[in-house]
């Protein structure tokens, strides 16, 4: 974290990562691939699933032209299908059964999508990607995290979730679809309340696993390159151009926030982390806003209890 006595948090400053199993999802781009890159780079074992296998291994092989004997793992999942996050959880468990996992990186996400889509299990595509299939990995990946100090799930929100709400008449858009400040930011708030609450549960288990989450701010990635273009008001297309190069941040800047969240020896309980410039758009980790709705503690323990009806699973702590 950056006060005025202390210097910003950069890759340099992760520790050691020798002996760690790390899992981060969508890591075969944008800020997961940087996580995944200098998480390999300080030692770790790092498990890479993608959608599919190719893109899965070409990620692996970006690693080691930077990292040649990095210890990274190809895999396939896709968040949208419960079927494969399942599937996922069954390969996992076989291949690494008992607690096997240090650090659980909740980063594979869509943004904006044009118009409103279902996925295979019937729910709206940014819900079921950004926040159900997570939640539901998670779960079946709890048993797995090593219950010393030190293990963590950390869970990439937003900075629009401050904009987002929870409807529970409109979880998957039926009765109106907006692209970014609807479906998008309410997807990311959610995540932001599943982490909240997922650290106070594990509190009150007697866990020493950590929940801690991160947002990137206005990090390039292919996410803005692909997501949103068309689906925002003119108006704000226009400032967004204009703020670009001020305001925004390349993809391993903005990774810094989740590296915070998952291996500073700084980050707190619970603690969330963006970056520290002009409306949390650029800049070093720092201890980030927290929208009031995901503080709300019947709203949290209603959507928990929604989220494991949609996804047709228990998160048993």
């Amino acid at each position: 974290m950056t006060t005025k006595n202390s210097t910003p948090f950069t890759a340099n400053d992760i520790p050691s990562q020798q002996g760690r199993r790390v899992l981060i999802t969508g890591a075969n781009s944008g800020i997961g691939f940087e996580a995944a890159l200098e998480l390999a780079r300080k030692g770790a074992e790092v498990i890479l699933p993608a959608r599919s296998l190719d893109k899965a291994n070409d990620a692996v092989a970006r690693i080691r032209q930077s990292v040649p004997n990095a210890a990274v793992t190809p895999a396939i999942l896709d968040l949208a299908s419960l079927a494969s996050v399942r599937a996922f959880a069954a390969f996992y468990t076989e291949r690494s059964p008992g607690q096997t996992l240090d650090l659980l990186i909740n980063n594979a996400g869509v943004m904006a999508v044009p118009r409103r889509e279902l996925t295979v299990d019937g729910y709206e595509r940014q819900f079921a990607t950004n926040y159900l299939g997570p939640f539901l990995l998670t779960a079946l990946l709890y048993p797995h995290m090593k219950q010393r100090h030190g293990a963590r799930i950390v869970t990439v929100a937003s900075g629009v979730s401050n904009q987002g709400k929870i409807e529970f008449d409109n979880l998957q858009s039926e009765r109106v679809y907006s692209p970014m400040f609807g479906a998008y930011s309410q997807s990311k708030l959610a995540d932001l309340i599943f982490q909240l609450e997922l650290q106070r549960r594990l509190t009150a288990a007697g866990s020493p696993v950590l929940s801690t989450g991160a947002h990137p701010g206005y990090a390039i990635t292919n996410l803005q390159t692909s997501g949103p273009a068309g689906v925002l008001p003119l108006g704000m297309r226009i400032a967004m151009t204009i703020l670009k190069p001020l305001a925004s941040q390349d993809a391993a800047h903005g990774a810094l926030p989740t590296l915070y969240a998952a291996a500073s020896p700084r980050a707190t309980t619970g603690g969330y982390y963006g970056p520290n410039g002009f409306q949390e758009l650029k800049g070093h980790p720092v201890p980030a806003k927290i929208a009031p709705l995901a503080k709300d503690l019947a709203l949290a323990k209603r959507l928990w209890g929604e989220t494991e009806r949609l996804v047709g699973a228990r998160f048993e702590l």
